[in-house]
């Protein structure tokens, strides 16, 4: 039989397209032309589905579904292991005394040669330790720089968003000038590609729209390709990457109360907020502006990352902050039924940790999307409240003068712009943030404890699903056929939780030992069979032993295919841009959706009115990666692994809707680091390496059927 180890490495995904036949014949479970009734096959979740939040009914369970959560979003990020913290080689300059504040241009190193900055804002006369506040904001062009023309600013006071004719030019100056005055320390920096941060451009940060296939190889490789993604690099990450190192610059300010440390933000501002406040504990107060909503969530290449929202959403996000002081707007926007959907499920979350006035929802449906006056009002009576300020409320801003452009860029001739942009300073980059990884994930793989942790807290997200959390399965049994000295029985693996079904043959021995050995191949439970239907002699010598032999139809394989072609290319959200975490930041890859199925069969197996004593994992072509991946997460649950991988690599995958394609898969030592959290069960496996097994799989397996 044809395998695709050599072909996904060296064709494109037309000539895998051309591999339409079905190789071998098997009995069919469901009548011909229909499928599994599975909740697989419906239509892809995308960023404007429907994403609530179950408050918690414990602790403990609250506590639980946190850290994995958490988890979710550090490892989406690239951020699981943390990227080594090097130095920020800080610049502050430029200093500009206002009277009752001073302002000062900034620039430093979130990681070597990639540059963040940004305005830094003083009270003019400090007394100990000052609050600080990071200021995120979201997509307005040069934000930070900006000034409003005429017509904009009258109109926006005409309707209520500003209030001074003077002020109100930049809303932006606005929120840092009004919190210096309150005698906070605020930090606003750069979105990327916005303002003084030129080493991306928009094109590739906020626009990008078709893959680059110079920017597609296996080394060197540039943002959004398949590499990237199955090494977790993304846009996104490296905007969480610099609101990490900007919390780590501002608690380096000598003048800054740690334990007084707040984040706001609006729209893409907003996800950066309940992002940054989500994962890093040092952030005390969160404000995350017109963005937390069970709707839309963030239609922006920087607010969407590969595995970030799979199964989760902006609602839960904001919830990781709970019991700390949180507030949040709306707006005539997709937040506009936050007010009876997300947030008094928030409320009840902080009710039932003992906080229920730490969440506030300042209602704002009469404006446009933006961070106006009102609602600027709103966080600064927030942070006086909570940060004991000690001013009358509400606070209300006082009119001031804008600095102009000029005056708050960070570049000029005694300080120039770094030199290094475009697509080389992306792969450097890149090349750094891979290096870094692996070197802690070597480092990390020394200590079988923390591999587990490292490694096997990270797949754990990347496949989405643990054993024990495999759910509650059924079987139906639809056929059962006497072959003499074993019986044929097929049906249907429901998994009840999930709302999944997948066809399954059993072939089981009337002289049963207790061993089930679970069969994957690249063509479903017909992998079991010959081109004529007859069991195949590897399988009858199992059966002779005493195992009873499983074949299944994986998701896409045998009766999942109407209209029996191969499945070669997964589907795609309709979102026209050709970037993957459209589609796999909401959706689980079809790789780890069948490593789920096989959590299904094993859990069956081991449950079942006569469960087995020793369960067996057989895979001896295309499948091998799912079994590999399916061995990681099932711990002990198998007893057995035969495969051959053919040196089969995640990061050698070219396409993102190849059916082996995995977010991650390349980054946590790829598929020997999965066969190492497997444990000592594989007493067969060919393609790592030069040695080769002595005997063949079934042989070996046979030898261990109890």
């Amino acid at each position: 039989m044809t395998t695709r180890f050599g072909l996904l490495a060296a064709c494109s995904l037309a000539a895998l397209c051309l591999q339409t036949s079905l190789h071998a014949d098997g009995p069919r479970v469901l009548p011909e032309g229909k499928v599994p009734n599975d909740v697989r096959l419906q239509p892809l979740k995308d960023l404007d589905g429907y994403f609530p939040f179950t408050p918690p009914t414990s602790k403990d369970a609250w506590a639980k579904r946190a850290e994995r959560v958490r988890r979710q979003i550090l490892v989406s990020q690239g951020l699981w292991p943390m990227p080594t913290k090097t130095p920020l080689n800080a610049v502050i300059h430029g200093k500009i005394d206002k009277g009752e504040y001073t302002v000062e241009k900034v620039y430093f190193e979130s990681a070597p040669g990639f540059f963040v900055t940004g305005n830094l804002y003083k009270p003019a006369k400090l007394t100990g330790k000052a609050p600080a506040v990071l200021f995120a904001h979201g997509h307005w062009k040069d934000a930070r720089l900006s000034e409003a023309g005429d017509a904009e600013l009258l109109n926006e006071i005409a309707t209520g968003q500003e209030r001074f004719e003077q002020g109100g030019r930049s809303r932006f100056q606005s929120m840092c000038v009004q919190l210096a005055r309150m005698g906070c320390i605020v930090w606003q920096w750069d979105m990327l590609s916005d303002s003084d941060s030129k080493q991306f451009s928009p094109e590739l940060v906020h626009r990008f729209a078709k893959q680059r296939p110079e920017m597609n190889t296996t080394e060197n490789w540039g943002l959004y390709s398949p590499q990237a993604e199955s090494h977790l690099q993304s846009i996104m990450g490296l905007q969480t990457i610099n609101a990490v190192r900007s919390l780590d610059f501002v608690l380096s300010l000598p003048e800054v109360d740690a334990d007084r440390i707040a984040v706001t933000g609006a729209s893409g501002g907003g996800t950066q907020t309940f992002i940054l406040s989500g994962i890093d504990p040092r952030v005390k107060l969160s404000f995350p502006a017109v963005m937390v909503s069970t709707a839309m969530q963030g239609g922006c290449t920087c607010e969407n990352a590969c595995l970030l929202r799979v199964n989760t959403g902006n609602i839960e996000f904001a919830g990781l902050f709970a019991p700390k002081p949180q507030g949040m707007t709306t707006a005539n926007d997709w937040t506009k039924e936050m007010a009876t959907k997300g947030f008094p499920e928030l409320k009840a979350l902080y009710k039932f940790l003992g906080a229920p006035n730490n969440v506030m929802l300042h209602r704002a449906e009469h404006f446009p999307h933006n961070y106006n006056a009102v609602a600027r009002s709103a966080f600064y009576t927030w942070v006086n409240k909570h940060f004991k300020l000690g001013f009358k409320e509400p606070v209300i801003e006082r009119d001031y003068q804008p600095l102009p452009k000029e005056q708050l860029t960070v570049w000029n001739a005694e300080h120039p712009a770094p030199k290094e942009s475009g697509e080389d300073f992306e792969r450097k980059l890149l090349r750094w943030w891979h290096e870094d990884a692996q070197k802690q994930i070597a480092d990390a793989a020394k200590s079988p404890e923390r591999f587990r942790e490292v490694v096997g807290g990270a797949l754990e997200v990347v496949i989405g699903r643990t054993f024990a959390e495999a759910g509650e399965v059924q079987w139906e049994m639809l056929h059962k056929t006497d072959r003499g000295s074993w019986i044929e029985m097929s049906g249907l693996l429901r998994n009840k939780t999930y709302g999944e079904e997948l066809p399954a043959v059993f072939a089981y021995p009337k002289n049963w030992k207790g061993t089930t050995t679970i069969w994957l191949s690249d063509e479903g439970k017909s992998g079991l069979f010959t081109a004529g239907g007859a069991l195949k002699p590897e399988a009858q010598d199992l059966l002779k032993a005493g195992a009873t032999v499983v074949g299944i139809d994986l998701l896409h394989q045998g009766e999942f295919l109407a209209d029996g072609q191969k499945f070669a290319k997964t589907g795609r959200v309709k979102n026209p841009r050709e970037a993957a975490p459209y589609t796999f930041g909401y959706n689980h890859a079809v790789l780890a959706q069948r490593v789920h199925d096989v959590l299904t069969a094993v859990k069956f197996t081991q449950a079942y009115e006569r469960p087995s004593k020793r369960i067996q994992l057989l895979a001896l072509d295309g499948a091998a990666p799912i079994a590999a991946a399916a061995a990681a997460m099932c711990g002990n649950a198998i007893n057995d692994l035969a495969i051959d991988t053919q040196g089969f690599r995640f990061g050698k995958v070219l396409h993102l809707h190849d059916p082996n394609f995995l977010p991650g898969g390349a980054k946590y030592g790829d598929v020997p680091a999965m066969l190492q959290l497997a444990g000592d069960k594989a007493p067969w496996i060919r393609g790592e390496g030069s040695a080769q097994p002595p005997v063949n799989a079934v042989t070996q397996l046979v030898r261990r059927v109890e």
